[in-house]
């Protein structure tokens, strides 16, 4: 048996690491007998050298099998069903697509993570409501599945221990964006939740990990494939990542966005509905609760439109620990309520303007991201804490004509202000031009189903 510093150099040196490789390490990992430093190398490695089909497949199922594998009654079969997203600016989607497939008649345990890179993480949306609890025992989990049809929750102690300590460090060893890598931590997670059916948001484009349609369409077979291995129906869809979705990021500005639309407010968030309408439609078409995608599209949609989904968040919040009163005010008719009453705002607000006349053809996501993120929305290493009041709301749309002078950001910030280079960053983001330099098109550019 190879010692940890050879298994690295083994990888390191092009090697493939075989069955039993992959589970001494994964088992140091998990069992605390390897260091941090020697961690990173290896993850740094497999970024460098890769992993074959059979070396993926079985970090995959090597990780998913560290701990606990859930179990769920009889009566759910059929029902059980998850998405994920390989990261988005301002991807709210699953505060708005969880409630909606349990007001569908879905089971949802959906196990969602921490910010990666620049983008934001579900959890650190969900922890901006107060009282809020991520942490949820299996035990809990199944209660509130049984009473409320979903939850959104951190992984546990006893699920996948593996990729917790190992998703925490590709964060601060610039290793995010590795393939098995990847296609592991998020399988795995899926795997150990025992699904019946899920669909991944695989995204490109500048605001995304993988730039290009050909890199994400790589990922996305290998994770459909991955998947379709473990017994879970799986799909995915590729969607273009250049902007926000929806109309703002930040950890508080995005849960009160997604509380917006659950009330049915669509203003600026053509892009969101749209995500949400075709995963939902996908995972309702893949466990039969639809004729086909559309149909599935449809009755999610209506869900959210008509204020079942918006029902099912309140539900959620409280059985996660939300006090009612507090669940109930956020959950209450008005989209335009002032939710900084619960919520926590931040000290400062700044509207940067228009510097000229305008259509507005582009926003840079992955400025807006990078900017907000070092302002606090975000975290640099491991186990730090974000400031949930910090992003920022685009006050337009595209294709909105713009008015030199006029508002087209709001920033929300604490201490220290931005700086005038940050500032000027954020300006650089905002693309105007003529009528004919911007047209409509759909963020969905192809699907891959079940193979």
């Amino acid at each position: 048996m190879l010692s940890i510093p050879d298994l690295i150099k083994k990888k390191r040196d092009g090697g493939s690491l075989s069955d039993g490789d992959i589970q001494t390490w994964l088992e140091a990992v998990t069992g605390g007998s390897v260091e941090g430093c020697q961690t990173g190398a290896m993850l740094m490695a497999i970024w460098q050298r890769g992993m074959d089909a059979r070396e993926t497949a079985t970090l995959t199922k090597a990780m998913m099998l560290s701990g606990e594998v859930m179990s769920w009654p009889r009566e759910w079969a059929g029902l059980l069903v998850d998405k994920h997203s390989t990261g988005g600016v301002g991807d709210k989607v699953s505060l708005v697509l969880a409630p909606a497939l349990a007001a569908c008649g879905c089971k949802v345990p959906m196990i969602s993570g921490r910010g990666l890179a620049h983008t934001g993480g579900t959890l650190d949306k969900l922890e901006s409501i107060p009282g809020f609890d991520v942490h949820q025992s299996a035990e809990q989990l199944r209660a509130i599945l049984s009473t409320v049809g979903c939850c959104i929750v951190g992984q546990t102690q006893t699920l996948v221990p593996a990729d917790r300590i190992l998703y925490a460090a590709r964060d601060i060893t610039g290793t995010v964006d590795s393939l098995p890598l990847i296609t592991g931590s998020i399988i795995s997670k899926k795997g150990a939740e025992s699904l019946t059916a899920l669909v991944l948001d695989v995204k490109f484009g500048r605001a995304a990990l993988y730039k290009d349609l050909g890199g994400a369409k790589e990922l996305a077979r290998l994770l459909v494939q991955a998947g379709n291995d473990l017994g879970m129906r799986t799909g995915a869809l590729l969607s273009r990542m250049d902007g926000v979705i929806g109309c703002s990021v930040g950890n508080s500005l995005e849960v009160i966005e997604a509380l917006r639309l659950l009330k049915g407010d669509r203003r600026n968030r053509r892009d969101l509905v749209e995500l949400v309408g075709a995963l939902g439609g996908l995972l309702l078409a893949m466990t039969g609760l639809a004729a086909d995608r559309s149909e599935g599209a449809g009755k999610i949609l209506q869900a959210v439109m008509g204020g079942a989904a918006l029902l099912k968040f309140q539900a959620m919040m409280e059985a996660q620990g939300v006090a009612p009163e507090t669940a109930r005010a956020l959950c209450a008719a008005d989209a335009d309520a002032d939710y900084f009453k619960i919520l926590r705002k931040a000290k400062h607000q700044l509207d940067l303007t228009a510097k000229h006349d305008g259509v507005l053809v582009d926003v840079d996501g992955l400025v807006l991201a990078e900017v907000v993120h070092k302002l606090g929305a975000g975290r640099s290493e491991a186990g730090q804490p974000v400031n949930h009041s910090v992003g920022a709301e685009l006050l337009l749309s595209q294709g909105q004509k713009v008015s030199k002078g006029a508002p087209w950001l709001r920033l929300h910030y604490e201490e220290p202000a931005p700086s005038s280079d940050q500032i000027e960053r954020l300006q650089s983001a905002l693309v105007l031009g003529s009528p004919a330099d911007w047209r409509k098109q759909s963020l969905v550019q192809e699907v891959l189903l079940p193979v």
